[in-house]
């Protein structure tokens, strides 16, 4: 029943239906828009870090930053530490599990370790480049382990900022934390913009239809003679040749009647067009029925041209009309 009303609704009420429903499906903030919201949490979902926009690194304490890649100045060998005490990062954007920062464990042979902190005590005090209490992890950053030869090896914190990375050969590193840390993360997709609001008016005329195409093959389906198509199975008729020779000719009648009817109103379609689209991305989704509109009531005050757009719908809309009179008739008749 669910499902029937959400196929059914809009071919009812095609205005709040499709005018209002999907543009707020489609908002570009994923906290609003359903498509966004389903894009962003599945960009999250097969992401392994954590985004920290604006962060970087306390000054003077061996840590730069180059283009948001944020990387230890020294190098270090297998057995050491490094350190990244970063500000710049609101404490309300701390994730939900971040816990007190603590100090990395003692590294071992093959090993480097470490501690991503937000270097900031809420309130005041503490020292620069220590971790003092009441300062957070930052759980979910990546870090990566830099040889001659590219990524040696990479981790990412826990909860309360330590990370151990392992099986390093003897050598020199460099210790980083990569830029897709400190992207702005994951945004929703403009769906309403200039670019996409064709495919969006699209989806939406073929959401509100489909209600009435279901219904009508549906109802040619029921009255089709089942008899023919169990006789061809006998004969030895493969299910594509009973569904092309066989179903696909019973129902052309049925197929015709929808076929006409889209046709017909995808040429004289107006309300999806005129409700959906912003104000900056209309141009890019207007058609004649709405730009008849627009010069002749809608501030352009220029009736003849409306009128010739009248007349210009009117024509492309007659052919498919004449279709439909002589099926009828043809019905009738026969």
């Amino acid at each position: 029943n669910v499902l029937k009303s959400k196929i059914f609704m809009p071919m009812a009420h095609p205005i709040p239906g499709g005018g209002v429903l999907l543009p707020g499906m489609f908002q570009e903030d994923p906290e609003i828009g359903l498509v966004n919201g389903v894009v962003v949490a599945a960009k999250e979902a097969f992401s392994d870090t954590s985004s920290y926009p604006g962060a970087k690194p306390r000054p003077d304490v061996g840590v730069s930053v180059d283009r948001d890649l944020i990387s230890a100045d020294a190098s270090l060998a297998p057995g050491e530490s490094q350190d990244f005490p970063l500000v710049g990062i609101r404490v309300t954007d701390l994730p939900d599990d971040s816990t007190q920062a603590a100090p990395a464990p003692a590294a071992s042979d093959g090993q480097i370790t470490g501690t991503v902190w937000l270097d900031f005590v809420p309130g005041g005090g503490g020292v620069n480049g220590q971790i003092d209490p009441g300062e957070a992890g930052l759980p979910g950053v990546r870090v990566d382990v830099v040889g001659p030869d590219g990524v040696a090896g990479s981790a990412i914190t826990e909860a309360d900022g330590t990370y151990v990375v392992e099986g390093l050969d003897p050598g020199e590193y460099r210790v980083a934390l990569p830029a897709a840390n400190f992207t702005t993360g994951a945004s929703g997709v403009p769906w309403l913009s200039s670019t996409f609001i064709t495919a969006v008016v699209i989806l939406s005329y073929v959401w509100i239809w489909a209600g009435f195409a279901m219904v009508m093959i549906a109802s040619g389906l029921s009255a089709m003679d089942r008899t023919l198509q169990e006789a061809a199975r006998v004969d030895g008729a493969t299910e594509w040749k009973v569904f092309t020779r066989i179903t696909v000719p019973l129902l052309a009648p049925v197929l015709v009647v929808v076929f006409v009817t889209l046709i017909i109103n995808v040429l004289k379609i107006f309300d999806l067009v005129y409700v959906i689209p912003p104000g900056n991305a209309k141009p890019a989704a207007n058609v004649i029925a709405v730009e008849m509109w627009t010069v002749s009531f809608g501030g352009g005050n220029n009736q003849g041209l409306g009128s010739a757009l009248a007349i210009l719908l009117l024509v492309m809309v007659l052919p498919f009309m004449w279709i439909n009179v002589r099926r009828f008739k043809a019905e009738r008749e026969g």
